[in-house]
């Protein structure tokens, strides 16, 4: 492996050799709306007299949707690895201000085109159930108004990456991103944690009513939005942008009360414990990434190259086509993981519609958690990998219940690999730290999913009434964290959490991902090579299935009740106390 790692994103060139295009000239450059429209009017314009035409004028609209999705991300990933940069901010724009309002009018007219034939009835069922029913839906959901409010939503959402990205502090004489103050909540040292997370929440602080303003026209652009489409609520709306077929706000809702009753008190025990091992009088904010027992954090790794070497070899033992795979992004040059100043926060998978390749960001500082990250955003990767020969673009997505089960699982079936980073001692104390991780992040998707649930369907409520529902899903959900004394860190924690501004409603399906990732891992513990079988066919199918039938082909149930959250939770706590033996 290279002495770095270097993201060369922009070196790869289009079009793709693996899967060249048959519709769009190889030299057509489609990087501006005069440069796209005319191949939407060439499709506008062709007959769909048979089967066979509409077929494959499917297949001629997925190449071209994949080419322009894929101009469409690599700006957003050049925006979000350098959020200071005028150039990448101004070109992000242009997308979201001068194409994505054409595209989502030409796209409401295709879609009327393809279901105003009669041979679209005719297509194999079994094939294009799950593409026909998006589209219908997409149609039943389409108003010319709301095109220039989801434009003015999209600016809202680069507003809040900038004001992020822009966030650091001076520690210790040094200029730091929020991330690279993070690793010191780490510390063994007690002072140093609280420093390091005072010097953070200070900082989110300073934009607090920055953040507000942009909430406030984000909730009211969104109300608009549902009421123009004929709904009472935005999350009535938004249930079915997802196209959340398989369940309930309702179900949502049971959700947190069985969180509440099945996950909470575990969590609560877990804080108590780490409260007696530590010596406290309470355990305090800064209190929870540290070490239970007080030893020093845990450092799997110094820079990036290890990190990605290591998480390479996880992936080949647990399977050799993963390993592969991940090589490949190496070479390709197709990570960037380093923490910098300008840089977006968080990390995601992002993918390029032409080339059918992923591409990785994250913000690595050394920790724990940045592995377990990588671990997380390579199960992404592999379901890219998995579904590049599908032909259907729509179907190379699935929904995110089932998306968050690719990098979830990813995770999990690491769990026996960690001694690529760590000794046999160490990797059981990640081991443990990474399930500790899981049960403390079922109530914490809860408050979030809870919260927005809450927003959604008061859409008149008063910043107070808002800062004052979050205060009290903080309590219900507590795991008895002392935040005596720093009542508007508390208040405006949910600022950093990015899903709540961006991608209103999409945190649920984490938890629901959890719950399939954790079965998943449970199959892998009686037999690996079948669980990771399973897993990697039920990625192959994509979007194809419903959610159910995915889950299913991954040898798990689509289920996030009692009657599996119980059971689940029972094993990881088994499974934390084994590991609890073996770290000693």
């Amino acid at each position: 492996m290279s002495k770095e790692l270097i993201n060369r994103l922009a070196e790869l060139k289009r079009p793709s050799t693996e899967h060249p295009r048959t519709f769009i000239p190889d030299d057509a450059v489609l990087s501006s709306w005069k440069e796209i429209e005319p191949y939407y009017a060439q499709l506008m314009e062709s007959d769909l007299d048979s089967v066979e035409e509409v077929e494959q004028w499917i297949l001629d609209l997925s190449e071209l949707e994949g080419i322009v999705d894929e101009d469409g991300n690599r700006r957003y990933i050049a925006m979000t690895c350098a959020t200071d940069d005028e150039g990448a901010e101004k070109a992000y724009l242009d997308f979201v201000e001068n194409i994505e309002p054409h595209l989502k009018q030409i796209g409401h007219q295709i879609n009327l085109k393809l279901l105003d034939s009669p041979f679209t009835e005719q297509l194999d069922p079994d094939r294009y159930f799950i593409y026909l029913r998006a589209v219908k839906n997409s149609v039943e959901l389409f108003r010319e108004e709301n095109v220039p409010l989801q434009t003015e939503l999209g600016k809202l959402s680069q507003q809040y990456q900038k004001i992020l990205g822009a966030m650091t502090v001076t520690f210790q004489d040094e200029e730091m991103t929020l991330q690279q103050v993070g690793k010191f909540l780490e510390s063994d040292e007690r002072n140093l944690r609280f420093e390091a997370w005072e010097v953070a929440s200070n900082r989110r602080l300073e934009d607090t009513e920055k953040l507000e303003d942009i909430f406030d026209e984000m909730l009211k652009l969104r109300h608009q939005v549902a009421k123009n489409a004929g709904f009472d609520d935005f999350r009535a709306y938004q249930f079915r942008v997802f196209q959340r077929f398989d369940y309930t706000p309702q179900d949502c809702l049971d959700f947190h009360d069985a969180i509440e009753k099945y996950v909470v008190p575990i969590t609560k025990e877990l804080n108590e414990e780490r409260r007696t091992s530590l010596g406290l009088d309470s355990v305090r904010p800064w209190d929870g990434a540290c070490d239970r027992l007080g030893r020093e954090p845990l450092k799997p790794f110094e820079t990036t190259v290890e990190l990605a070497e290591g998480c390479h070899k996880i992936f080949g033992q647990i399977d050799s086509e993963l390993g592969d795979q991940f090589q490949r992004m190496i070479d390709l040059g197709l990570l960037d993981l380093d923490s910098r100043k300008g840089k977006a926060p968080g990390g995601y998978q992002a993918s390029l519609g032409e080339l059918r390749l992923p591409f990785i960001f994250m913000n690595a500082v050394g920790t724990n958690g940045n592995l377990f990250t990588l671990l997380h955003e390579g199960g992404h990767a592999f379901h890219q990998f998995a579904v590049k020969d599908e032909p259907i673009g729509a179907y190379r997505h699935s929904g995110m219940e089932f998306a968050e089960v690719a990098s979830m699982s990813m995770e999990h079936l690491a769990g026996d690999h960690l001694g690529e980073f760590y000794s046999a001692p160490n990797a059981a104390r990640a081991w443990r730290s990474n399930l500790e991780g899981d049960v403390g992040l079922f109530p914490w998707i809860a408050i979030v999913d809870a919260f927005q649930h809450w927003i959604y369907t008061h859409p008149d409520h008063t910043r107070e009434e808002r800062s004052n529902h979050w205060v009290s899903l903080m309590n219900r959900f507590s795991s008895g964290t002392d935040w005596s004394g720093y009542d508007d860190a508390f208040k405006y924690r949910w600022h950093a959490q990015l899903h709540i501004f961006e991608y209103p409603f999409y945190y649920i399906d984490y938890a629901i991902a959890l719950l399939g990732a954790l079965q998943v891992w449970r199959n892998s513990l009686s037999d690996l090579p079948k669980a990771v079988g399973a897993y990697k066919s039920a990625l192959k199918l994509g979007g194809s299935k419903k959610l159910p039938e995915l889950f299913e082909a991954a040898g798990i149930e689509f289920d996030f009740t009692a009657r599996t959250i119980k059971p689940l939770m029972k094993e990881i706590q088994r499974e934390i106390d084994e590991q609890g033996k073996l770290e000693n």
